[in-house]
């Protein structure tokens, strides 16, 4: 009798650990609908035909990754700071562009008139929609496999940044009252970004825009919308029209690398004073001259060198990361020219997460300003590497050595 009773709670464990993940919090996450997502939801007047269409059968999908527990308090990012930091090198390699850069240049001429009437309305270039096409779903071809309004939900329930989520999920909920897309076809990633341009949905809310004129902001299958949207982004956001991203240029020894950062800015042609040039060998533009830009060092001394005008600053408003907006910049730039990088991206040290913010918090307490000691090197920390290499009397290389 004792060994049956054991096998069978044997049994009975073997049988609860097969039972999916979300249906232990199904109860939870359907309290979690009725006392926050629907009270939010009609308060930003979303009709209660559509909260009960839309959540009556919802379940969270706790298989999504970055979560916590629903019965716990909402825990801090975590960040693995033995991982390896990757040096920016690693973002750019040349086969990515030349995989990116045929299609784009076909798709440019496929949509010239649209990307010429998307230009006129709102003063981005083309080519810097399409690279930004390129880089969040490889031109609209991407798989982005998971049920949107599923994936805010789940990570108001039991994510990070619930609050945020919470808003994220109403906003959802918006979009499909308005009857912009179908439920089934509210595809996002496993971060919530819907569509071809990865818009969140209070995005898709603030900057879609109804480009082809079928009375919808279809940014899942209308390549018009998506460019569009893109587009009204980037000038919500400060795009300067008539302006470029940057250049790379040839930064001589005379200036320092500390010297990097957007709070740096002077005019392009105090910079040519200062023997600074293209590295193309091409002249700046006329127009650009008078015009502020700033030292960007992604690789500090090992890697190329450029200056980037604020437009450079708004596609990081896409997203928070110099890498990104880099790549975004160089990949439009190639749709025109098959130019890669002058300067070689140099082999760098390795170093794990962990041992770069242990370097920055010593360089804080020496009183360097490092930014956010998180164990990625920005422009704060790269700069004051160099001040440091050149205090103590060591060539400034604005990187680890």
């Amino acid at each position: 009798m004792r060994a049956l009773t054991i096998a069978s709670a044997l049994l009975l464990a073997a049988l609860i650990g097969t039972i999916p993940a979300h249906a232990a919090y199904e109860a939870e996450f359907a309290a979690f609908l009725k006392q926050k997502v629907i009270p939010a939801a009609r308060a930003a007047g979303v009709p209660d035909a559509v909260l009960t269409r839309e959540l009556a059968t919802l379940k969270p999908n706790a298989e999504l990754p970055g979560l916590g527990r629903p019965d716990k308090p909402e825990a801090p990012a975590k960040v693995d700071f033995q991982a390896e930091f990757r040096a920016p090198a690693a973002y750019f390699k040349e086969s990515q562009f030349v995989a990116l850069a045929g299609p784009g240049r076909a798709l440019a001429q496929k949509h010239a008139g649209t990307l010429k009437a998307i230009e006129a309305r709102y003063g981005v270039p083309g080519r810097i929609l399409l690279a930004i096409w390129a880089r969040e779903s490889g031109y609209g071809a991407a798989k982005i496999p998971h049920d949107g309004l599923q994936t805010v939900a789940t990570r108001a329930f039991m994510g990070e940044k619930r609050d945020f989520f919470l808003a994220e999920t109403v906003a959802a909920l918006k979009i499909l009252a308005d009857g912009h897309i179908t439920r089934a076809e509210l595809k996002s990633s496993w971060g919530g970004a819907m569509g071809q341009p990865q818009f969140l949905p209070s995005s898709f809310l603030a900057y879609a825009v109804d480009f082809d004129g079928d009375g919808r902001r279809d940014i899942w299958r209308s390549a018009p919308d998506t460019l569009a949207s893109i587009a009204n982004y980037l000038k919500q956001k400060g795009w300067v029209a008539g302006r470029d991203w940057g250049y790379e240029i040839s930064l001589p020894a005379s200036v320092s690398c500390s010297r990097e950062g957007p709070d740096q800015r002077q005019a392009i042609s105090a910079f040519l004073r200062e023997g600074v040039t293209r590295a193309s060998g091409k002249a700046f533009p006329d127009r650009e001259l008078d015009r502020e830009a700033n030292i960007l060092l992604p690789a500090g001394r090992h890697g190329p060198a450029f200056l980037a005008t604020e437009n450079f600053y708004v596609l990081k408003a896409y997203n928070e990361s110099d890498v990104y907006a880099l790549f975004v910049g160089h990949l439009a730039d190639r749709y025109t020219s098959d130019a890669g990088f002058v300067a070689p991206w140099k082999p760098t040290p390795h170093a794990s997460r962990g041992d770069v913010r242990d370097l920055q918090l010593k360089m804080q307490k020496a009183g360097y300003d490092v930014g956010k000691p998180d164990g990625l090197i920005g422009f704060k920390t790269r700069r004051s590497l160099g001040l440091m290499q050149e205090k103590s009397g060591r060539p400034a290389t604005c990187w680890l050595e």
